[in-house]
């Protein structure tokens, strides 16, 4: 029997594990840290060995395949040794597609991955069709490998995931843009980082497709140096295309295989021009594979945004509360300032990822009236829009930033919480932040 060791006891890495042991491997399971109750529960149910606060060096390196999870980078010493040794490293999206004959359809870039997943996800269950929603969010995509028969995936692939593929191909890729993000894992060099975000079309042939944004210098730029072997679809609000989505006075139009078509903007759930691209590519993938015309127009009209994405959380005495929790970068920032239609209260914060935050300075003047920052250290923050913004308040947590807003914000205003940075200094993860932003506007 092959010996499968899984690194990382998260989601994927016991996803991983149902699925290697289903598959007849002796299965490993081992994570630096402590395992959730939870999980450790799930491999006892399964009879799959594991250790935790440890790497068992004896216990690793005699692996004939290991899957690490997609938060251990590659330079951890245990994965340099097991590559010197030539023990083939993956991630849970390469091994659980050996798995399965079902149509893929795989969503990358900086921003939009969630929002675009969901509603291509929510465009064919609409049609009926026997799909699974995988990847960076919900179930693994592993442990729906091994308990499901579906047709098709829809799968949030992030550039971690990617680093680790050698034959994972899907059928219709989407590439929804590119900004610097995560570089700490890339040697600092953005080319590295938008080159992993390619990956998930180098393996793809001329049957398949990239739908991607036309209007991303950095992604053009790239596929002019590097052309791939799939039929590309570009959307665009700024230009017409032959094939594929662009926007057009009132309407966005959708062309794939000589067949167009047409969606009034205004019918759209989501608002926003980042969210209009996000709805361009879904329609896009969904009109590929098939699905009908009414079935697109009323899934994008009748689509509940993510969670913690521009989510809309309460009005109270005329002021709307919304949270953007998993804005972690500042491009993510950008598209949540920009959809903004009036005047706003800004809490901005946390642990930043090199952050730049000069993009941001023509948004902030015309629409930002106060800043509330929420962070350990919130230098940058101030330093940046100190003199841009006429009241900066410096907070060190959530409920006390909200009282801060509610007591700034007067009738017709927006108290918006977009961090453009990381939580971990405060908050468990992102979505911790969100629900203790959503709890707090509602004890107001």
């Amino acid at each position: 029997m092959k010996r499968l060791v899984i690194l990382g006891g998260g989601e994927s890495g016991v996803g991983t594990a149902i699925l290697g042991k289903q598959k007849g491997y002796t299965v490993f399971v081992s994570d630096k840290g402590k395992i959730k109750e939870k999980y450790k529960k799930v491999l006892e149910h399964f009879g799959i060995d594991w250790e935790e606060e440890q790497h068992t060096e004896s216990s690793i390196l005699n692996a004939d395949l290991v899957m690490k999870s997609p938060g251990i980078p590659d330079k951890v010493a245990i994965v340099k040794q097991l590559k010197s040794k030539g023990v083939p490293v993956i991630s849970e999206i390469e091994f659980a597609s050996n798995y399965t004959d079902a149509k893929i359809i795989g969503i990358t870039g900086s921003n939009g991955k969630t929002t675009t997943t969901m509603l291509v996800n929510h465009i064919l269950k609409n049609e009926g069709l026997n799909v699974g929603m995988a990847g960076n969010i919900g179930d693994s995509y592993a442990k729906m490998v091994a308990e499901n028969n579906f047709d098709y995936y829809v799968l949030e692939i992030s550039s971690f995931q990617l680093d680790g593929i050698v034959n994972f191909r899907p059928h219709i890729a989407i590439l929804t843009n590119i900004s610097p993000d995560h570089l700490d894992r890339y040697e600092y060099v953005y080319e590295n980082y938008i080159a992993s975000k390619f990956r998930i079309a180098e393996n793809q042939t001329e049957d398949d497709y990239l739908i991607y944004d036309a209007d991303d210098k950095d992604l053009t730029d790239w596929l002019s140096k590097h052309p791939v072997k799939s039929k590309l679809l570009p959307f665009s609000i700024e230009k017409e295309v032959v094939e594929g989505a662009f926007s057009l006075n009132e309407n966005i139009q959708i062309i794939t295989n000589n067949e167009t078509l047409i969606m009034k903007k205004d019918t759209l759930a989501l608002e926003g021009k980042h969210n209009l691209k996000n709805s361009m590519a879904a329609s896009t993938a969904a009109k590929l594979i098939g699905i009908r015309k009414e079935t697109i127009r009323q899934s994008v009209a009748n689509f509940q945004g993510a969670e913690h994405r521009l989510e809309s959380v309460l009005k109270i005495h005329h002021v709307a509360y919304i949270n953007d929790s998993k804005a972690t970068n500042v491009n993510a920032t950008y598209y949540a300032l920009e959809s903004m239609k009036s005047p706003t209260v800004w809490i901005v914060g946390g642990v930043d990822k090199g952050n730049d935050y000069k993009s941001l300075m023509p948004l902030v003047r015309e629409k930002v009236k106060a800043i509330i920052c929420l962070g350990k250290d919130n230098t940058k923050i101030k330093e940046a829009f100190g003199n841009v913004v006429d009241l900066v308040v410096e907070t060190f947590a959530m409920d006390e930033a909200v009282k801060v807003a509610y007591k700034i914000a007067e009738r017709g205003d927006t108290v918006l919480l977009s961090p453009a940075c990381a939580s971990f200094d405060l908050f468990t993860n992102y979505e911790d932040r969100g629900q203790q932003f959503k709890e707090a506007v509602k004890n107001l």
